[in-house]
């Protein structure tokens, strides 16, 4: 194994006493107070988030639409200059890539793809090339910080200006810094249900323009928050996790992601997936609460019937409800909201419910 990837912020977090792991190798912090302390911060007033492990693919050239919308589960055609949108990249056979977001930009297309899949990703698009199309790697360039929470607008106004708290959600704007024209990307996205901004930057400005922030958060009572409550954040929210809910073993449709499929287009893996609408979803991802006592964790047998039928997929105690929650593919007659499951966590089978997602409401600003 090498040596593991650094952000420009690493030593910061070391500083702050932050618990560093191996995530998808980058040493990333997992926690710094604490899991539950970051999640209830974010929620209540505000958190910040080193995301730039994250990657950045540049697409453009005269025929970068339309190679987009080959790659793309979604309908690339319906963004403008300055919108993001959700998507999906899928193999022949239906299976999951990916999952990103893509953002409309002058002249060019930025994708933001998951730090594991980098590589694969960039090869992947570039093997499926067709016209006057340049794919570029600009992973190493960039940092990306997320600001998410109640007071998330209030902090991102504060220092970069008014102008953003007139941002409609999944829209970006970019900004100017020092010298360097369109240096920055804003945008009102996240990972949490919470009304929020990600900042995309480069590198040189990361430590300055992250120091910065929480000068001006101080009074926001603004903290940085780990992967570990990023986690807990977004499965309360059943958004998917890529190697956890999604992989190459599962296809959008049964992930519940089929609002981002768009089978009226051709695309890579469109035929294998209407022929999977056309025949029923065998099974489908599902949110679950434990009826008894005990918390699911990733990989753990659902039992239906005495039978194991699948597997947890994440699984955690919810700092905002108290209640120990999860994600898991069942079988599709199964799935109903109230359906009694069981789960086998270390060889007790202990009983839980289908229930509604997500687990709490979203503050996102439409």
């Amino acid at each position: 194994m090498g040596e593991l990837k650094r952000t420009p912020l690493y030593e910061w977090h070391k500083a702050r006493g932050a618990r560093l792991i191996d995530f998808a190798g980058w040493e990333m912090p997992v926690y710094y107070e604490g899991i539950v302390a970051e999640h209830q911060a974010t929620r209540e007033k505000a958190g910040m988030f080193d995301l730039s492990h994250m990657g950045e693919i540049e697409v453009k050239g005269p025929d970068a639409l339309e190679f987009l919308q080959s790659v793309m589960t979604n309908d690339v055609s319906v963004i403008s200059d300055g919108q993001a949108q959700y998507s999906v990249l899928c193999y022949e056979n239906g299976t999951i890539v990916d999952d990103l977001l893509i953002t409309k930009l002058p002249g060019r297309y930025l994708l933001v793809v998951n730090a594991s899949n980098i590589a694969k990703d960039f090869n992947w698009l570039k093997s499926h090339i067709k016209g006057r199309v340049e794919v570029l790697d600009r992973s190493s360039e960039f940092a990306i910080f997320a600001i998410q929470g109640p007071h998330a607008e209030d902090i991102v106004a504060a220092f970069y200006g008014e102008s953003v708290r007139s941002l409609p959600y999944y829209h970006a704007i970019e900004l100017d810094y020092q010298d360097k024209k369109n240096a920055i990307l804003i945008s009102r996205t996240g990972y949490t249900g919470e009304d929020g901004f990600e900042v995309l930057l480069p590198n040189e400005y990361a430590l300055e323009t992250w120091n910065k922030l929480f000068q001006v958060g101080e009074k926001y009572d603004l903290v940085p928050v780990g992967l570990g409550a990023r986690d807990t954040l977004r499965m309360e929210m059943k958004f998917a996790l890529y190697g956890n809910d999604i992989s190459d073993q599962t296809n959008p449709l049964e992930a519940g992601l089929g609002w981002v499929v768009k089978l009226d287009k051709e695309f890579i893996g469109s035929a294998a997936l209407k022929s999977i609408k056309e025949k029923g979803l065998e099974r489908k991802l599902v949110a679950f609460e434990m009826v008894d006592r005990g918390i699911p964790r990733q990989h753990c047998p659902v039992i239906i019937d005495g039978q194991p039928v699948g597997e947890v997929t994440s699984g955690s105690v919810s700092p905002s409800t108290g209640k120990n929650i999860g994600l898991a593919y069942v079988p599709t007659g199964s799935s109903k909201i109230g359906t009694e499951i069981a789960i086998d966590i270390r060889g007790k089978i202990l009983k839980a419910k289908v229930v509604k997602a997500p687990f709490v409401p979203s503050h996102v600003k439409k």
